[in-house]
């Protein structure tokens, strides 16, 4: 690992012409493997700068250049990326302050609701792309397309983290079989839909203000899949509490700003919904149990609820929501 005087000499190579770097500050947030610097410079520069210095441990890493350059392409807000050393996977970009739209969790609607229909505005810029039309040196640049086998995963994400690593339960167990085929049912259907792009982890901390605008940031996941699948990470995020009416403001803004039938839209969502409150409780059980961050464990039972909550509302979920109730759950 590269030492913070090693950094600032890269900093010095990359940014030639910028006044010179003297200080780095460590940026502890998320669940990344990557780590995030702000750096100081000795007089004031052109604009602030983030150093991300990221590993080769998860392949979506080295996608965030690329995604970066393909999301400014289609008009989104993203940081500008300064320079990029490939040889000591650092990246140095445009920092875009530290507001993120979940630090407004506690403010009034009035205040939030804009705030919210800028975050869904430069998500519709990817979503409105037709991933069927894409080349496959497009498709190249990005992660797995949500297709069944990646919906397949996420279940089965969720299914060895939370129900047999947390609840020490056999996933496979016959009495679960109504649930089994109610997930196939579920990742077939998903996966018969036509999609767009989408973010993947759509999320408030993945989102920062800047002069009242949505700025959009850990795209690097970005890849082929449905709209409503960002829609119920940012609505359902379990970081935040919205009000349900809350959540149906922003689906009817979302649908009329796109064109979309609103009745279809959240038809698809809920499905989604579940898809991704798995992935979601998967990943906090994965993180606490297995990765040394027991903060995420704190998350499950909100994501759980709302898990069951939606399970509870629509008849193909149903058997899923039994996944919710076993013996030790939140």
């Amino acid at each position: 690992m590269l030492t913070d005087s090693q950094l600032l000499e890269l900093t010095a190579t990359q940014l030639p012409g910028w006044p010179k770097a003297v200080r780095l500050d460590a940026i502890l947030k998320g669940g990344s493997d990557r780590l995030f610097y702000r750096v100081h410079f000795e007089s004031p520069a052109e604009s602030g700068v983030i150093l991300m210095v990221y590993t080769m441990a998860r392949p979506d890493n080295p996608r965030f250049v690329p995604a970066t350059l393909r999301l400014e392409k289609l008009g989104i807000h993203v940081p500008r990326i300064f320079a990029h050393d490939t040889e000591n996977l650092c990246v140095w970009l445009e920092d875009l302050g530290h507001v993120d739209l979940h630090s407004f969790r506690e403010q009034s609607w009035e205040t939030r609701r804009p705030l919210y229909e800028s975050t869904l505005e430069e998500a519709a810029k990817l979503h409105n792309v037709n991933a069927g039309a894409l080349s496959a040196e497009d498709i190249a640049e990005m992660e797995l397309c949500f297709d069944d086998r990646l919906y397949e995963w996420e279940q089965n994400y969720f299914l060895n983290h939370y129900v047999q690593g947390l609840l020490g339960k056999d996933p496979t167990s016959a009495s679960l079989e109504e649930t089994h085929e109610a997930l196939k049912a579920l990742r077939d259907h998903l996966a018969s839909l036509p999609r767009g792009l989408v973010h993947r982890d759509f999320q408030s901390q993945n989102v920062l203000i800047r002069e009242g605008s949505a700025w959009l940031i850990d795209y690097q996941g970005v890849r082929p899949g449905l709209a409503e699948y960002d829609l119920a990470s940012l609505l359902l995020d379990p970081y935040v509490d919205l009000a349900e009416n809350e959540r149906e403001d922003l689906l009817a803004w979302y649908a009329q700003h796109t064109g979309r039938d609103l009745g279809e839209l959240r038809e698809t969502y809920q499905l989604c919904a579940a898809q991704r409150l798995m992935q979601a409780i998967g990943a906090y059980a994965n993180l606490s149990r297995n990765l040394g961050k027991p903060q995420f464990e704190q998350h499950i039972p909100v994501a759980l609820g709302r898990l069951r909550d939606i399970c509870d509302r629509h008849p193909l979920l149903a058997p899923v929501g039994a996944l919710t109730r076993l013996n030790g759950a939140h």
